[in-house]
């Protein structure tokens, strides 16, 4: 049964269509009954991937699968196509789950005249049930048919799990005075602490870019949103990004060392991850409220993200905002259990831009009205400064409450 979408929902935008790469959808009944669960995407030859995934030591097979394709000898040699499905994880699924992924790889090569290792393969869902690859490869020859460059929005919907609405962003960006676009989608809503994505994210753009400098930005774009957000602490074993490039935009060719000309491409990257990742804390599962975390004076960066991750990541601190409480000492503890040195007697908080305890105590005259009003509103905002340097970080969260339990209580039945 479908879960009311949240009230945290934005529309899913008008996604630009990426010349060199057609998308289509279909019905395998992998375990979701009158809605598409798989996604095809057909590149044209030529076309370069990044990638980056899950660090959690259980992953998928088609986690594994697209590793050794990114790692082959001089890069994977061009992609041609993108298979995945939702319902099914393909995680801890053993052999069956390699065989699975092999023959599902070859029967979308075999409708493009590929090689197998120049397909890539994505799997959601469940974990520990043998995926029944032969419902994929049953609609491939029909899903190959109907592809089409504009179909991003119907993509989106098909990847979904849990989700309760579809997620997608699409940018434009220069690069030696030519226009070229970026569209992603991404499904993601539980288990989510990316250690590197989200769930699944697959964005595309029609640039010419080397090889090394897309996966250069690729990485610092995951890591300026994606591992940025958390919704429950939970890495997935199926995190994917893939960032196709078709190379179909006419511009002036991008080489190592004119990587100046990709400042605007990069911007336009990181907006559109930026959006996708807070499409998915906005989703987060039972989520009522999102959270917005930032982190100053800290003694770097990484110790800035830290404290802020503790923070996000805390039962307490996340059940107070969902009650609406403004107990801002579940903030305190949270700063404190996080392992960085902290000075006590530095530690100032604020919520809703009113500060509620600076150096170490409560603010003289402390009012909590205003802040009470600030967090019965959707949007939540906290502010920590630790006066120990000039480590910054801000990471995004969302509340947690008992449609977290009901959802994730009942993912089986």
């Amino acid at each position: 049964m479908p879960h009311p979408v949240s009230p945290l929902a934005v529309p899913l935008p008008e996604l630009a269509p990426i010349k060199g790469m057609r998308l289509a959808v279909g019905e395998a009944g992998i375990r979701y009954k009158g809605r598409p669960d798989v996604l095809f995407a057909e590149c044209v030859p030529g076309t370069i991937v990044a990638g980056a995934f899950t660090r959690n030591r259980c992953p998928g097979a088609p986690v594994d699968w697209c590793r050794h394709v990114l790692r082959m000898p001089g890069g994977p040699g061009g992609v041609r196509a993108l298979v995945v499905n939702a319902g099914n994880a393909n995680v801890f699924t053993g052999r069956a789950g390699r065989e699975a992924c092999a023959r599902t790889a070859a029967a979308a090569a075999k409708l493009l005249g590929c090689r197998a290792q120049e397909v890539l393969l994505a799997s959601t869902g469940v974990i520990g049930q043998t995926l029944p690859d032969e419902k994929i490869t049953a609609i491939l020859p029909e899903l190959h048919k109907a592809a089409r460059e504009d179909h991003w929005g119907s993509a989106a919907k098909a990847i979904m799990t849990t989700d309760t609405f579809p997620k997608g962003a699409s940018r434009t960006a220069r690069i030696g005075g030519k226009s070229v676009r970026i569209t992603g989608i991404a499904k993601g809503s539980g288990m989510i602490a990316p250690d590197m994505a989200t769930m699944l994210c697959f964005v595309a753009t029609d640039a010419q870019v080397p090889p090394q400098l897309l996966d250069r930005m690729l990485k610092a774009a995951v890591v300026g949103s994606f591992n940025c957000t958390t919704v429950d602490s939970d890495t997935s074993t199926s995190d994917t990004v893939l960032l196709f490039a078709t190379g179909q935009a006419a511009h002036p060719r991008v080489t190592l060392q004119g990587r100046d000309m990709l400042d605007d491409f990069g911007r336009a990257l990181n907006e559109v991850l930026m959006d996708l990742a807070l499409g998915v804390v906005r989703d987060g599962e039972g989520a009522q409220k999102l959270i917005r975390i930032d982190v100053s004076g800290a003694r770097s960066a990484d110790s800035a993200k830290r404290v802020a991750l503790a923070i996000a990541n805390s039962p307490l601190v996340k059940t107070a905002i969902a009650g609406e409480d403004a107990n801002w000492g579940r903030v305190v503890m949270a700063i404190g259990k996080s392992g960085e040195a902290v000075n006590r007697d530095r530690v100032s908080v604020a919520m809703g831009g009113v500060w509620m305890a600076r150096d170490g105590t409560v603010v003289d005259g402390y009012d909590e009205a205003p802040v009470v009003k600030h967090i019965k509103g959707r949007e939540v905002h906290v502010e920590v400064g630790l006066g120990g340097g000039r480590g910054t970080a801000t990471v995004y969260t969302c509340d947690l409450t008992h449609g977290y339990i009901d959802i994730n209580g009942s993912y089986r039945s």
